[in-house]
C-alpha cells in the first residue's frame, strides 16, 4: 500500500491530457522510426498504455476528453511513420497508415473509454447527498 501511494498521480485538464498524448505519441513515433523501421505494429501496442495512462491521469471533470484525443494523438504519432517524399504521397501514407492501422486506433479508443466511463461512474456515486433508492 505504501508503494501505491509514491506512485505519479497527476490530474491533467482535457488541453493537458491532449498535449501530453500527442507528445508521447509522436516521440513514440519517431523513436519505432529509428528503432524498428517504422513498424506500424510495435506503434499500436506503443499506443495502448498511453490511452491507459491519458484516461487515468485526466481530471474527474474532462473525463469525457480522453476518448477525443487518443484518436487525434493516434494520428500525431503517425506522422513520422507515414511512408513518402513529397507532401501528398506522405498525405496518402498518412491516410493508409491510419486505415490499415484502425484495429490499433479503434482499441486504444474504446480502451480509454472505458476507463473514462468507469471512472465517471465512480465519481457520480461519490457525491455527498446522493441517496440510493432500492431496486
Amino acid at each position: 500500500m505504501q508503494t501505491l501511494r509514491r506512485l505519479p498521480n497527476p490530474r491533467l485538464t482535457g488541453l493537458g491530457a491532449g498535449l501530453f498524448c500527442a507528445a508521447v505519441m509522436f516521440a513514440l513515433g519517431c523513436l519505432d522510426q529509428l528503432l524498428f523501421g517504422a513498424s506500424l505494429t510495435a506503434y499500436g501496442v506503443l499506443f495502448l498504455p498511453v490511452c491507459v495512462l491519458t484516461a487515468a491521469w485526466v481530471r474527474g471533470a474532462d473525463l469525457a476528453t480522453a476518448p477525443v484525443v487518443v484518436p487525434i494523438a493516434f494520428t500525431v504519432g503517425v506522422l513520422p511513420l507515414a511512408d513518402g517524399d513529397g507532401i501528398l504521397s506522405r498525405l496518402m501514407g498518412l491516410v493508409t497508415a491510419l486505415a490499415t492501422e484502425a484495429g490499433w486506433l479503434y482499441g486504444g479508443t474504446l480502451v480509454a473509454g472505458v476507463i473514462a466511463a468507469v471512472r465517471k461512474i465512480r465519481l457520480m456515486n461519490r457525491r455527498p447527498g446522493r441517496t440510493r433508492t432500492p431496486v
